[in-house]
């Protein structure tokens, strides 16, 4: 048989984080050349320690069923080393190129180095495109060409500075795709599902496809943007997009929320509300930046004085307590609920969260970040690392450390009537708003009132957040002295 022409030869699109038809630039040049061969390929091996969680594991099935059905069922699909998949499935299809958009996590990097090398000596043409961020990291930096490790330059001087970001591009309309190779496994075969149901919650909350991701945005800059301020402070209020899974996966690209928060936020917000959903995206960038210029970001303290941080020891019991909703802080424990039920926390309660696992329980930044990392459906390792570095004092730009949440007061200040707290914590249903953010302070005819049985229906505090704090700043004083 004859080897196809140069020009009828098609294009491998190596589908990674950008599992969508808009704005896709990779699929986009790929399509005006041809035939276009696209695949997924699930590489646990080269992630080592950061390969996905279980949650993400749900959300990519989801996600990638949804791509499949976009491309007319003719989703490639392996699971392996992708230099021997890529190989295999350029010879079969005779494909002319490899083309791809860029991830930033360390060790993507080093194997797609390798990969391009790797590829090309087979003849290949390889090409990546930008598909994830508004601006390349390598190419923000301070004027003594080093990069900046505090947010608001890098944002205002840095990026708003810059160019601005590309616009996005439509969906290809020339989607010309021969039938997949008999090689390519089913999604159902990648066994991203758990084996054990539960997902139950999660199934109810989020649909996973590129038409929910534009339809979340729709709504959050019809409804949500107005008040975004301050209302992304209140958990129980819709004035947060929900957008942080779709983003990771490449639901929909950072350039499409940017452009249409700009064009359609005006009509139902101001523009200092629209700016800080911007900043918001900002951050994103902010954190994949941060990865790329500091690499050790996932497991090494960015203020290397942390090191020296005296860590409790014997802290099982209440790690798990922290991990499963139970320690006695109505905010904290809706909050863990919510996350391990719906794969998802607010942004608010997060922070808050997180200053009570590493200031009030004395437990390091990174068993919050593994936890995080299972239960999350936008788990993402630039934005996971680059947030408990922060909430842990630790990070570039971090918060100070003795800027310590108090559970009660966010919770009185956040969710004033408790709704939040209701939602997840049906133990404390019935209790009154006044004493709902600290029920052992109650008076027992209130608890009874209530069905609440401390010690038994729901814990008592398992630290007091007073003492903690204290032994958490002797400890930062400590630190703070050269070693």
């Amino acid at each position: 048989m004859e080897s196809k022409s140069v020009q009828e030869a098609p294009i491998i699109v190596w589908f990674r984080q950008d599992l969508r038809l808009a704005d896709n630039p990779a699929l986009w040049q790929a399509c005006e050349s041809g035939k276009i061969i696209p695949v997924y390929i699930l590489d646990d091996q080269s992630a080592g320690d950061w390969s996905m969680g279980g949650a993400s594991r749900w959300w990519l099935h989801h996600a990638l069923e949804s791509l499949d059905k976009s491309l007319q069922n003719k989703l490639n699909i392996f699971k392996g080393d992708p230099l021997e998949c890529l190989r295999h499935l350029a010879e079969v299809t005779e494909a002319k190129a490899v083309y791809w958009n860029r991830c930033y996590e360390p060790w993507r990097l080093e194997r797609d180095m390798q990969l391009k090398t790797d590829l090309k000596s087979l003849g290949l043409e390889v090409k990546s495109f930008n598909g994830s961020l508004l601006w390349e990291p390598w190419e923000i930096l301070k004027k003594d060409q080093t990069p900046y490790k505090v947010f608001t330059p890098y944002y205002r001087r840095g990026c708003l500075g810059h160019i601005p970001p590309r616009k996005p591009l439509s969906a290809p309309n020339n989607l010309n795709i021969p039938n997949k190779s008999e090689c390519s496994l089913t999604v159902s075969l990648l066994e991203l599902r758990p084996k054990i149901n539960w997902d139950s919650k999660m199934r109810e909350v989020w649909t996973i496809d590129e038409q929910a991701a534009d339809s979340l945005l729709d709504s959050f800059l019809d409804q949500g943007i107005g008040d975004y301020r301050e209302g992304r402070n209140f958990p129980s209020k819709a004035h947060v997009s929900r957008l942080s899974p779709y983003l990771h996966f490449g639901l929909i690209s950072p350039n499409s929320a940017w452009y249409r928060a700009k064009q359609q936020g005006p009509i139902a917000a101001d523009e200092d509300n629209i700016g800080v959903f911007l900043s918001e995206l900002g951050w994103r960038e902010f954190s994949y930046y941060l990865l790329y210029h500091f690499p050790q970001l996932p497991d090494t303290n960015l203020q290397s004085k942390f090191d020296r941080f005296g860590w409790a020891s014997n802290s099982g019991e209440a790690l798990t307590a922290w991990q499963q909703g139970q320690t006695g802080y109505p905010l904290i424990d809706a909050g863990m609920r919510e996350l391990y039920s719906t794969g998802y926390m607010h942004n608010r309660v997060r922070m808050v969260v997180g200053s009570f696992l590493v200031k009030n329980l004395l437990i390091h930044w990174h068993e919050g970040a593994k936890w995080f990392w299972d239960c999350l459906v936008d788990a993402d390792l630039a934005s996971n690392s680059a947030s408990w570095q922060w909430v842990g004092g630790c990070g570039a730009d971090a918060a100070p450390f003795f800027r310590i949440f108090n559970p009660i007061t966010q919770s009185e200040k956040f969710d004033k009537q408790g709704d939040y707290i209701r939602k997840f914590i049906p133990e404390l249903a019935d209790m009154p708003s006044k004493y709902i953010h600290a029920p052992w302070l109650a008076p027992s005819e209130i608890l009874d009132a209530a069905n609440v049985e401390l010690g038994r229906n729901y814990p008592m505090p398992i630290v007091d957040v007073k003492q903690s704090r204290e032994l958490a700043l002797e400890e930062f004083k400590r630190i703070k002295i050269p070693a």
